[in-house]
C-alpha cells in the first residue's frame, strides 16, 4: 500500500513540474545554439535527421545526430553529442559514427538592457570513438558564445560566434550565426537563420536557413527546418527533421 502511495505522489509531483515548468527549449533545429540551461537534475535528448546534398557529386546524411544534456545546477549542464554518418561521393558510400563530443555549457550573463542573455559552450571530440572511416588525427575542441536579445513578446534575436578544428591540423574554422525567433502561438514556432563558417586559410561559406518548432507539451517539442547555400562552396540544400524532450 505504501508503494502505490509513493509512485502516486511521485506521478502527480512530476505532472506538477510539468506543467508549471518553462517550456523547453533545445539547441536545435538552427545552427543558433539557446544560451538557456538545462532545469537542474533533469535529462535532456535533441535528436535530428539531416539529409544534405553537398554539391552534383556528394551528399551527407545524418541518422541521426543526438545532443544528450543533464542539467547540473541554474549556471551548468553537461553535454555530450552522438552522431552516425552516411556520405557518397561519386556513387561510393561510407558510413559510422564521427567521433563523440563531450563537452559543457556555463552561464555567463542574464539579459539586462543591452547586455544578452550569454552562455559559452565548449566540446572536444574524442577522435578514438569514431569508426574507422571518420576517425580524425587529433582533438577536436570546439567553443561558441551563445546570445539572445528579446525584441517583443513574440520575437527574439540570437547570434553565436566561436571557432572549431576539424582535428586533422591546427587551423581554425570561425563560426557565425544570427537568428531571429517568433512566436506563431504558444505551440507553433518559426524562425530564419543566417549562418556561416569561415576557415583560416580557405573561402568562406555562407547560408540560410528556417524552420518551425511544435510543442506537444512542456517537455517535448518537435522541429522541421530547410536551408540553402548563398556562397558558391557553401552545402547546396539541406532538409532536416527532429524531436527534443527532457526528463
Amino acid at each position: 500500500m505504501k508503494t502505490k502511495i509513493t509512485i502516486l505522489f511521485l506521478f502527480i509531483s512530476t505532472l506538477i513540474y510539468s506543467q508549471n515548468s518553462e517550456p523547453i527549449q533545445a539547441d536545435r533545429p538552427d545552427q543558433t545554439e539557446t544560451p538557456a540551461i538545462v532545469p537542474k537534475g533533469m535529462f535532456q535528448v535533441e535528436t535530428g535527421f539531416t539529409f544534405q546534398k553537398n554539391d552534383a557529386f556528394s551528399k551527407s546524411l545524418s541518422l541521426p545526430s543526438s545532443l544528450w544534456k543533464y542539467g547540473v545546477n541554474e549556471n551548468f549542464e553537461f553535454r555530450l553529442i552522438t552522431e552516425f554518418l552516411s556520405e557518397e561521393i561519386n556513387n561510393e558510400k561510407i558510413n559510422g559514427f564521427s567521433p563523440i563530443y563531450v563537452g559543457l555549457k556555463v552561464k555567463l550573463t542574464d539579459e539586462k538592457g543591452i547586455i544578452p542573455k550569454t552562455s559559452f559552450i565548449g566540446h572536444l571530440s574524442l577522435t578514438n570513438t569514431a569508426s574507422k572511416e571518420f576517425k580524425t588525427e587529433f582533438f577536436a575542441p570546439e567553443f561558441r558564445f551563445v546570445m539572445q536579445h528579446t525584441l517583443t513578446e513574440k520575437m527574439s534575436s540570437s547570434y553565436n560566434l566561436g571557432a572549431e578544428w576539424d582535428g586533422f591540423s591546427a587551423e581554425p574554422t570561425f563560426i557565425y550565426t544570427n537568428a531571429i525567433g517568433y512566436s506563431i502561438t504558444e505551440k507553433l514556432g518559426s524562425y530564419i537563420e543566417i549562418f556561416g563558417f569561415m576557415p583560416q586559410n580557405k573561402k568562406s561559406n555562407h547560408s540560410i536557413d528556417g524552420g518551425i518548432t511544435y510543442l506537444i507539451n512542456p517537455n517535448f517539442m518537435l522541429d522541421l527546418s530547410s536551408g540553402i547555400g548563398i556562397s558558391k562552396n557553401a552545402p547546396k540544400n539541406y532538409f532536416a527533421f527532429g524531436f527534443s524532450f527532457r526528463i
